[in-house]
C-alpha cells in the first residue's frame, strides 16, 4: 500500500475516535466560508457563535427552499451558497418524479468530499485485504451522462448525473486504469451505451466494477452474451470486487453469485449521493456504513416520529441513539445549508458511528399505521427469496385502501424475477411472515387479519420495469424504482403494462 494510503487509514481512525472535535472543526469552516456568500447574510452568519445560533438563524430546508438559491449559481450567479465558483451541477432523480434536482457541485465538495470516498475505498478495501491485485487490472464504472444546463445552455456551468462529473473531472491519470473510454462511459442513450461498453469492456482485465447494482447486471449479461460465456469469470477471471451503491443491494446478491460464481469475490457497499460522500463499508464481515465525518459535512438528524411536525426536532450527531430511525439533515462544502437529503437512517454503534441506510422520507407505506419502510421490504423479499430459492430482479408496492365498510387493507406487490419461485404462495407466504418479523406495527395490523390481508403479488414480465423507466425518458443513469410509495401512482401505471407485456 502507498504512504498515501496508510496517512489517510490514520486521518480515518482520527475521526472514528474523535468524531464530535472533528464535526466541529467541519462545522466552524463551514460557517466562516458561508459568512461570504448571499445565503451567509441574508441569515446572518457573522453573528453566529454557537450550533445553537446556527439551529435559531438558518431554517431546514427542502429542495424546495433551496432551489431558487441553486438556480440563480446555474443562471451564471457566483457566490450565492458557496463562496467560490460554481462550475458543476449534480442532476438527482431518485425516484420517476418528473422534476429534476440540481445540487450544487463545488472545487471542495469534488476533491475532499466525493473524491475523498473513491481514495478512501481504495484504502479501506486494500487495508482489508493486504492480497489484493486490485492494482494489476483496470477498474470498470458504469456511469451516468452530462447535459446542457437547462436554466443556461450557453453558460459555462455543467451538468450531470453525480457518476458523470466525477468521471469528467478525473486527472488524466486515473483514466489510464479505469475503462471504458470516457466518451462511451458518458453516452447518454443508455441502450446503445450497454452495447458498447460491453464490446470495449469484455477484452479488457477487469479487475473491479464500481456501479449501480441493476445496471451492472445489465452490462454483465450483454458481455456474457458477446462472448459466450456462461459466467463473467470465463470473461474477466481475475474480477474480485465491487463496489456498489444507490440501492440495497440484499435483493440482488443471490443474482450476482449466479454471474460471478466465486467464493471469493468481495462486495463493498458505499454511499455516496448527488449531494456528498456519507458512508463507506469498512468491516468485510459487516454491512454497517462508517459515516465519514471529515469530508466537508456537518450532520444533524430529526428524528422520524418528529418529521410531521411543524417543528421537527433537530439533533445533532452527538444526540443520536442507536436503533433510531433519522432522517439525515446535511450542510456541506458544496453549499447546501441545513437540507433535507431525503434519506433515513439508523445508527447501530456510536463508537464509532456506523449506521445502515433505513429508507426515504417519502418512500414508505403508512397507510394503515403499520409504517413499512424500504429496509424492511429489502429485507423480507431478499429472505423469502432465499427460501423459495427464486431470484428477485425488481420490485415495487403500494397500499389496497379500504374500500366500503367491510373490506381491509393490503400491500400489493408488483416483483419481476429472474428465477421465479416454484409456488407463488410460498413466496407470499414467507414474505408476508418476515415483514410481519421486522415490522411490529405490520405484524399488529395483519394479526387476525385485523386490519391488512395477506399481500397481492403480480409477477412481472422480465423487462417490464426497464419498459415504465423508459417510457417516462427515465431509463438510466440515478433513475430508480420506487420500491415503496404510500399512494397508488406507480402501481396504477405499471399494472396496465403489466397487462400488456404479458
Amino acid at each position: 500500500m502507498t504512504w498515501i494510503f496508510k496517512n489517510r487509514l490514520g486521518q480515518i481512525d482520527n475521526f472514528k475516535k474523535n468524531p464530535i472535535p472533528v464535526q466541529e472543526e467541519i462545522f466552524w469552516d463551514l460557517i466562516e466560508a458561508g459568512k461570504h456568500t448571499t445565503f451567509g447574510k441574508e441569515h446572518d452568519f457573522a453573528s453566529i457563535k454557537t450550533y445553537q445560533d446556527f439551529a435559531a438563524k438558518v431554517p431546514v430546508l427542502d429542495y424546495a427552499g433551496i432551489k431558487p438559491y441553486i438556480d440563480r449559481h446555474m443562471k451564471g450567479e457566483q457566490f450565492v451558497l458557496w463562496d467560490t465558483e460554481i462550475e458543476w451541477f449534480s442532476k438527482s432523480s431518485g425516484t420517476t418524479s418528473s422534476r429534476s434536482k440540481y445540487i450544487p457541485v463545488s472545487e471542495e465538495s469534488l476533491e475532499d468530499c466525493h473524491y475523498k470516498g473513491g481514495k478512501d475505498m481504495v484504502s479501506i478495501y486494500v487495508n482489508n485485504f493486504p492480497e489484493s491485485k486490485l492494482f494489476s487490472g483496470k477498474s470498470l464504472s458504469v456511469g451516468g451522462t452530462l447535459e446542457k444546463n437547462p436554466l443556461n445552455p450557453d453558460g459555462s456551468a455543467k451538468v450531470g448525473d453525480i457518476s458523470a462529473v466525477i468521471m469528467q473531472n478525473l486527472p488524466i491519470w486515473a483514466q489510464f486504469v479505469r475503462t471504458p473510454s470516457l466518451e462511451t462511459a458518458l453516452m447518454g442513450e443508455w441502450e446503445a451505451k450497454i452495447d458498447k461498453m460491453a464490446k470495449e469492456t469484455m477484452n479488457e482485465n477487469v479487475v473491479s466494477i464500481a456501479g449501480v447494482p441493476t445496471w451492472t447486471i445489465v452490462l454483465i449479461r450483454k458481455v456474457m452474451e458477446l462472448k459466450g460465456a456462461k459466467n463473467i469469470l470465463e470473461v474477466w477471471p481475475n474480477l474480485e470486487v465491487f463496489f456498489h451503491g444507490a440501492v440495497a443491494f440484499g435483493p440482488y446478491r443471490s443474482l450476482f453469485k449466479e454471474l460471478i460464481p466465486s467464493d471469493k469475490m468481495r462486495y463493498m457497499e458505499t454511499y455516496n449521493a448527488s449531494e456528498g460522500f456519507f458512508g463507506l463499508q469498512d468491516q468485510p464481515d459487516s454491512d454497517e456504513l462508517l459515516l465519514l465525518l471529515d469530508y466537508g459535512i456537518f450532520y444533524e438528524f430529526i428524528p422520524m416520529e418528529e418529521w410531521d411536525s411543524d417543528s421537527p426536532q433537530v439533533i445533532p450527531l452527538q444526540e443520536v441513539e442507536v436503533g433510531k430511525n433519522y432522517a439525515l439533515i446535511i450542510t456541506t462544502n458544496g453549499g447546501l445549508w441545513r437540507y433535507k437529503i431525503g434519506d433515513t437512517v439508523k445508527f447501530t454503534s456510536t463508537s464509532p458511528y456506523r449506521f445502515r441506510i433505513s429508507g426515504r422520507t417519502k418512500h414508505f407505506i403508512n397507510a394503515f399505521g403499520e409504517e413499512v419502510i424500504v429496509e424492511n421490504a429489502e429485507k423480507a423479499i431478499a429472505m423469502a427469496a432465499e427460501e423459495t430459492q427464486a431470484t428477485v430482479l425488481n420490485f415495487t408496492a403500494a397500499p389496497v385502501y379500504f374500500e366500503g365498510s367491510d373490506s381491509k387493507g393490503a400491500h400489493e406487490w408488483i416483483v419481476e424475477f429472474k428465477s421465479p419461485p416454484a409456488q407463488l404462495e410460498r413466496f407470499k407466504e414467507v414474505l408476508d411472515q418476515h415483514l410481519r418479523e421486522v415490522n411490529s406495527d405490520y405484524d399488529a395490523k395483519r394479526h387476525k387479519d385485523l386490519a391488512l390481508e395477506k399481500p397481492i403479488i403480480h409477477i412481472a414480465p422480465e423487462g417490464l420495469f426497464e419498459h415504465w423507466l423508459k417510457s417516462k425518458g427515465k431509463l438510466g443513469g440515478q433513475n430508480k424504482v420506487p420500491r415503496l410509495a404510500n399512494t397508488r401512482e406507480y402501481l396504477d401505471e405499471l399494472l396496465p403494462l403489466l397487462q400488456e407485456l404479458a
